[in-house]
């Protein structure tokens, strides 16, 4: 149904940034509320940020927040986490997610992406 491609990770230095993209296809983008996620291995997968279907609200972990931005471009089909102040324990693989209608207002998501890694250097 909802088909997500991450792309933009990489090495980067502590104090710098990236910016993830994620790319979604099938259903109607602009209906799904948008989430990044990260996991490190031995580690549950963990909450970074969401945005509404519209992009008028978004949301943070604590962890990032004032760090990290997550924006949509709906006429893109793109969700972005611009990553800034990047710090070692950022390092994770990083995914994003869809969330349906139907799980509108709860903490769940439908669809998931692959991945994309991002490593921070000290």
């Amino acid at each position: 149904q909802v088909q997500l491609v991450e792309s933009g990770g990489g090495l980067v230095q502590a104090g710098g940034s990236l910016r993830l993209s994620c790319v979604a296809s099938g259903r109607t983008f602009s209906r799904y509320g948008m989430g990044w996620f990260r996991q490190v291995p031995g580690r549950e997968r963990e909450y970074v940020a969401a945005i509404s279907w519209s992009g008028s609200n978004q949301a943070y972990a604590e962890s990032v927040k004032g760090r990290f931005t997550i924006s949509r471009d709906n006429a893109k089909n793109t969700v972005y986490l611009q990553m800034n102040s990047l710090k070692p324990e950022d390092t994770a693989v990083y995914y994003c997610a869809a969330q349906s209608l139907r799980l509108a207002g709860t903490y769940e998501y439908d669809y998931w992406g692959q991945g994309t890694q991002v490593t921070v250097s000290s």
